[in-house]
């Protein structure tokens, strides 16, 4: 019982005092291999960023808020490589954001409320067999081939990504690697494409739509952000450069690994 107790008085004094240098450079290395792996793979940050924060005192409700201002980091860091190459459908990503946004406000609006260990569980699982899916097919968003464009194929892509939305806002790991897949596998786009709206759509405009609404709604850690946003920032950048770089093969099997490991770390909390 002394032990519990000590345990949980020292959380609480590490969540009212500010960080000292030390916790915040272990928050900037958390959140610098966190996010380069993030952003070659289209999503897994929170797999090691949130819990740290949990580690280090935060409430779950706060760590998540906190989790999700650094994670629009991410998104500004990949945008500033990935704008180099000039290979965005801007009427594709507007779809992108008009399907996503209304799920991720809605998702975020509701995380706060709801006891989220089964959701998890299943998403644990699901996660998983997205990285299992990918491994089987082998040709699998190697190469881009555009598909189901039409207004129903749209309507349908659409409410997917509504329902993915609601997840991002909601939970807390891996799903950025759902719209991954989704748009490789619905839309047809090769990995290397849909990583790059994933980081761009989700890592800034959906993270920051659900950061916005828990932060109206819950609190925000901002003495912890600046080690976190750095971190997110540098990673973002680094991962997406190695992405353009090594190409599809290489962020196929960097999905793969990482949703195993987001879906294990969902399962076990």
């Amino acid at each position: 019982m002394f032990r519990v107790e000590s345990v949980t008085r020292c959380a609480l004094r590490e969540y009212n005092g500010d960080m000292d240098f030390t916790h915040q450079l272990v928050l900037f290395v958390v959140s610098l291999v966190a996010n380069t792996f993030s952003a070659l793979a289209g999503g897994g940050a929170g797999l090691i960023q949130l819990p740290a924060l949990l580690f280090l005192g935060l409430p779950f409700g706060v760590a998540l808020a906190t989790h999700k201002v650094a994670s629009v980091a991410l998104g500004v860091g990949a945008t500033m490589r990935h704008a180099r190459e000039k290979k965005l459908d801007y009427r594709f990503a507007a779809f992108l954001l008009a399907a996503g946004l209304p799920g991720v406000v809605l998702g975020a609006s509701l995380i706060l409320h709801v006891p989220d260990r089964i959701a998890t569980t299943a998403l644990g699982l699901l996660t998983i067999g997205l990285g299992v899916y990918s491994w089987l097919h082998e040709e699998l968003g190697q190469v881009q081939e555009t598909r189901h464009r039409g207004r129903r194929g749209m309507a349908l892509g659409g409410l997917v990504l509504f329902g993915l939305g609601f997840l991002n806002g909601s939970l807390t790991s891996g799903t950025g690697l759902f719209v991954t897949l989704w748009l490789v596998r619905w839309f047809g786009l090769d990995y290397k494409r849909a990583v790059t709206y994933v980081l761009i759509l989700v890592g800034m405009f959906w993270n920051g739509a659900g950061a916005l609404t828990l932060g109206m709604l819950g609190d925000i850690r901002w003495s912890w952000l600046p080690a976190l946003l750095l971190g997110s920032l540098l990673g973002g950048y680094a991962g997406a450069h190695l992405a353009i770089m090594r190409g599809n093969r290489l962020i196929k099997r960097t999905f793969e690994v990482v949703t195993i490991l987001v879906g294990l770390k969902l399962m076990v909390g």
